[in-house]
């Protein structure tokens, strides 16, 4: 059940405990991205293997995204009890690497398979870890907040220091997200006259395909297998379950003492 507690206005400090978990989540949401840790698994940056793309291929990935991204929206929950536990992040990871080596073994040709597959699972852990964290993954304000995730975790030109990358990020998505979470409170996941869903994904969709991008050029590498496929595939869920990680404990510390004390408490620890 979602955590009920009501933000305290005059509260001007996070307690010492919450402090700590906010730290915890900054440094989740903030460190070093996906294409850093390909690029150091494969032994040269990854964006030489994003330059042996066919511009088809890049293409396609973006239509993969998108539509992989609504099968996860309508899916993946209903694969969940919505009765509270602790998530299960090592299932998952089993799960993914699964995927991963099934796509590898048939190379970029598997991803049109894969990468649908895959996104569910990542969907899936995104709301077991946010189940975890206090939500209801029954609210629409909780498939949109698991959404998100697929677009955070990334590098962003806002990134300053004043801002952070994961603040750029859900300021980009804030109003999209308000106006697609009274559409999904209203009529559920129908896309049709729904321009804020249909806004919501294009722009999920867009930054997760740079992610999807970079997964395929890990697999441009020569001699790479079934193996090397589930090593990346496991690298791609460990980044979101820990993006997914630190956007909820963010959004727990935020129902507690409001959104705004929480955000000047993150940027303060820069």
């Amino acid at each position: 059940m979602m955590d009920q507690a009501h933000p305290d206005p005059e509260a001007a400090e996070l307690a010492p405990d919450d402090l700590r978990a906010l730290a915890e989540a900054r440094e989740l949401l903030e460190r070093s991205g996906l294409a850093i840790r390909l690029s150091n698994f494969v032994g040269s940056p990854i964006e030489k293997g994003i330059a042996r793309l066919p511009a088809m291929l890049r293409d396609k990935l973006g239509i993969l995204a998108r539509v992989a991204l609504e099968r996860a929206m309508e899916t993946a929950a209903k694969t969940l009890d919505d009765s509270p536990r602790a998530a299960s992040p090592r299932l998952h990871k089993v799960l993914g690497s699964v995927s991963g080596a099934g796509g590898g073994a048939f190379g970029l040709a598997g991803l049109s398979v894969e990468v649908p597959l895959s996104t569910v699972l990542i969907m899936r852990s995104i709301l077991d870890i946010a189940r975890a964290e206090g939500e209801d993954i029954r609210q629409p304000e909780t498939r949109l907040a698991a959404l998100e995730v697929f677009a955070l975790g990334g590098n962003s030109s806002a990134d300053d220091a004043a801002e952070s990358a994961y603040y750029a990020v859900r300021t980009l998505l804030a109003q999209t997200v308000s106006e697609a979470t009274r559409h999904l409170a209203q009529k559920g996941l129908a896309q049709e006259g729904a321009p804020a869903m249909v806004r919501l994904l294009a722009m999920v969709a867009a930054r997760y395909k740079v992610q999807l991008t970079q997964k395929a050029a890990g697999m441009l590498v020569p001699g790479i297998g079934a193996a090397a496929g589930a090593t990346i595939n496991l690298m791609f869920m460990n980044h979101f379950q820990a993006v997914s990680r630190g956007h909820f404990i963010v959004r727990r510390l935020e129902r507690r003492y409001g959104e705004e004390a929480v955000r000047r408490a993150y940027l303060g620890a820069r």
